[in-house]
């Protein structure tokens, strides 16, 4: 994995900016502090910082290649898992290779069927080719959103990165919030909508796009969405299909020059990661290293929820003497998690999932230690419908993003001047209404399956799209990468028009995946009921996160307060009642916290108010 920027202006010569552009390549290093290269010529400038993972003298970039009179530069971000078949069919073509990294398939695959290349990719990615000879910018980005792309236009400069503090680091981008910002923030926040950058005209190429940038312009066009089919499988053939392309895309992601492992929580997701991952590294004589994370105390102070009915705590030892694995356990304290949140803000560039971002970039700086790669359980619950929202009747059917029921709260934080001719529910709701909307439906299909597949576009283009930032972020701030190969877009297509009653299979939640990988688990993990990302329940946590947040709130330069009403603030801190911000998984401790996150943002950020 790696970091991508570039800049492409028509309008003046780019090689006398080399100070600008290492600000940007600088910025991003963490990405990939193993290998750096820039490109520049008179009208294009491609940047790149590489970890290297797979044929690491063979994949420098930029990668330029000749073809008679013309050249193609790429910088790329990403994994490939059909590498071979693809290198394969190329070469029937007629190319040549000089070494196996996926980076020279994907430029080759560009020069044989442009754009369209894309269409023929299984894997994460964002990537840019600089056509020479027609003065052209192609760009695209995975379908599923795992790897980043960001960019901005400004005049006659289009600017390009993985994240936005690449393109901070350029002197055309200014972190500058309007009010469409503010009320991402405060109102939606820590999800986006899509292709929003949050901070003034910046925006993200959406997953599933891809676009060109030349003399005429920009244009982007989606080239993949989830499209409904009837499905004429039967139940037993739909089992042994969901099997084999679980099974297929997690030992396709296993490819690797350096050491890598997998994230073990206990759980159902992880724990398929793990087994067929164990038994891959068995068939090569060498161990499996799983990693765990838990917090201090976190026995003594659990409570059992409707959410979180049993701690992953209990069923890791067991997994872990099961699979006859090496494991690793970290244990973070209270204020490893607070002074976390503002590396986390770091890692983002916004504030985020507050405490759970921060558990996240202090657990992957400890993995880090051991592998460069890990594989890890996301977007399952997204695919296979395993939230809780997915299965009580009365949330599905609700309108509005089953995550974010508390506009009204949220909204009560606003000041007038941000909240002033705004109806905040008609805000969020328009912005579901889009996706709804957006989704491919069947005339025959049944009210319910028509909300499943309602329910599975805003969970992979909303909550999804929060977690993927999420784990991006936060490991590559270590240069961790980590891989998820629930993402792989064949599961998603075909999980897309199974009928709701055979996911929800014996009704269990995502029943229809532990039918199918029954005999990788042992019983006790296979048939758990789902526990979300484990928080901690430490009361020292929240009288952390409160004492700080008053201390911000005493500070009245605090820039927090541009934004939000200080008494509405300070009722945070003494209401006693739990009210979500952002599902389950952000409640009043987690709401303490991202304010914090909001204050170090702007100040860190230097954030202007339009």
């Amino acid at each position: 994995m790696c970091s991508i920027a570039g800049v492409i202006d028509f309008a003046k010569d780019l090689r006398d900016q080399g100070a600008v552009f290492a600000a940007m390549q600088r910025s991003m290093v963490s990405r990939g502090p193993d290998q750096h290269g820039t490109y520049v010529t008179e009208n294009a400038a491609l940047l790149h910082n590489r970890l290297c993972v797979i044929d690491v003298e063979n994949g420098r970039q930029p990668m330029t290649v000749g073809l008679g009179p013309r050249s193609y530069t790429l910088v790329y971000n990403g994994e490939l898992y059909n590498t071979d078949e693809i290198r394969a069919e190329l070469a029937a073509l007629g190319h040549t290779f000089a070494g196996h990294s996926d980076t020279e398939v994907v430029l080759k695959s560009f020069i044989q069927w442009g754009g369209a290349c894309v269409d023929k990719f299984n894997g994460i990615f964002a990537f840019a080719v600089w056509d020479a000879a027609e003065r052209r910018l192609f760009m695209a980005r995975d379908r599923m959103g795992v790897k980043p792309f960001f960019y901005a236009l400004r005049g006659d400069t289009f600017l390009f990165a993985s994240e936005i503090k690449g393109l901070l680091a350029h002197p055309a981008v200014e972190p500058v919030l309007d009010r469409e910002g503010v009320l991402e923030i405060v109102l939606t926040g820590p999800g986006r909508t899509p292709g929003q950058g949050v901070f003034k005209d910046v925006e993200e190429l959406r997953p599933g796009w891809r676009g060109w940038f030349d003399e005429n312009g920009l244009r982007t066009e989606r080239y993949w969405m989830l499209k409904a089919r009837e499905h004429t499988d039967d139940l037993q053939t739909t089992v042994d299909t969901v099997r084999f392309l679980v099974t297929d895309a997690i030992e396709r992601q296993l490819v690797s020059d350096v050491p890598i492992g997998t994230f073990l929580s206990g759980g159902l997701d992880s724990g398929i990661i793990c087994s067929i991952a164990n038994l891959h590294m068995k068939a090569r004589g060498l161990p499996l290293h799983t990693f765990s994370v838990d917090y201090k105390d976190h026995l003594a102070y659990f409570h059992e929820t409707r959410f979180q009915p049993t701690s992953d705590t209990l069923f890791i030892p067991g997994l872990v003497d099961w699979l006859g694995c090496e494991s690793h356990l970290t244990v973070l304290d209270t204020l490893e998690l607070a002074d976390g949140l503002y590396e986390a803000v770091d890692a983002r560039d916004l504030p985020g999932m507050s405490d759970v971002d921060s558990s996240l970039v202090q657990f992957c700086k400890h993995i880090k230690k051991h592998v460069t790669v890990a594989l890890s359980g996301e977007c399952a619950d997204e695919i296979f419908g395993g939230y809780p929202w997915y299965r009580d009747e009365k949330i599905r059917m609700a309108e509005g993003f089953p995550w974010a029921q508390s506009i009204q709260y949220r909204a009560g934080f606003l000041l007038p001047e941000h909240a002033q001719g705004l109806d905040p529910r008609e805000y969020v709701m328009e912005k579901y209404r889009m996706t709804i909307s957006d989704t491919d439906t069947l005339d025959t299909d049944s009210p319910t399956d028509k909300r499943m597949r309602e329910m599975m576009r805003l969970n992979t283009d909303w909550f999804m799209q929060t977690l993927l930032d999420r784990k991006d972020r936060m490991s590559m701030y270590s240069a961790l990468e980590v891989r998820v190969p629930f993402c792989d877009h064949r599961i998603a297509e075909y999980l897309y028009s199974v009928p709701w009653e055979w996911k929800d299979l014996r009704h269990y939640e995502k029943g229809l995946l532990r039918q199918a990988m029954r005999d990788y688990l042992p019983g006790e993990v296979l048939w758990r009921k789902k526990s979300p990302y484990p928080k901690t329940h430490n009361p020292a946590y929240m009288q952390e996160v409160s004492r700080r947040l008053r201390a911000v709130l005493a500070d009245r330069s605090s820039p927090l307060t541009q934004l939000m009403r200080r008494d509405a603030l300070l009722a945070l801190l003494d209401d006693d009642k739990s009210q979500p911000w952002y599902g389950q998984l952000m409640t009043t401790p987690q709401t303490i916290a991202y304010m914090l996150q909001v204050d170090y943002w702007m100040r860190k950020y230097n954030v202007k108010l339009a």
